[in-house]
């Protein structure tokens, strides 16, 4: 069975609450729930958080030698973050990118991941789905 790790960064802790046009009305730990349940047979899901870039850092140098996989949505880090691409840079497990919305279509500040080069790839603009189709993509790796 395949070990995957999913971290969000900051203010992801908020989904079903805040910008709800953008991010949608659940929560995250009610999404992740059934993502676990769908997924159960074939791959064990455990989730971080953090608003804190250093708490994202530690996390993934802990996992990313002994999981076969990271989901990563470091929000508003993505734009900001070269310490979190190198983070990941450093690890084996494949990254994959995610986000909620589309960032292109938003302000052009979020056009720009510093983290995208270093990941396996990214999902983004399917809502909290982009999270599932992450999964399905680490699994084919």
């Amino acid at each position: 069975m395949k070990h995957f790790l999913i971290i969000n960064g900051p203010n992801l802790n908020l989904l079903g609450k805040r910008e709800t046009s953008v991010y949608g009305s659940e929560s995250f730990e009610g999404y992740f729930e059934k993502l676990k349940t769908d997924y159960d047979s074939v791959v064990r899901l455990e989730y971080f958080q953090s608003n804190i870039e250093g708490g994202i850092i530690d996390k993934i140098q802990e996992a990313g030698f002994s999981c076969d996989g990271i989901i990563l949505n470091a929000g508003a880090y993505t734009h900001t973050s070269i310490a979190i691409a190198d983070a990941v840079r450093a690890v084996s497990a494949p990254v994959v990118e995610v986000h909620i919305s589309n960032v292109y279509a938003r302000e052009s500040y979020r056009h720009r991941s510093f983290i995208a080069e270093a990941c396996k790839g990214c999902i983004l603009g399917f809502g909290l789905d982009s999270y599932r189709l992450a999964v399905e993509a680490l699994l084919i790796c």
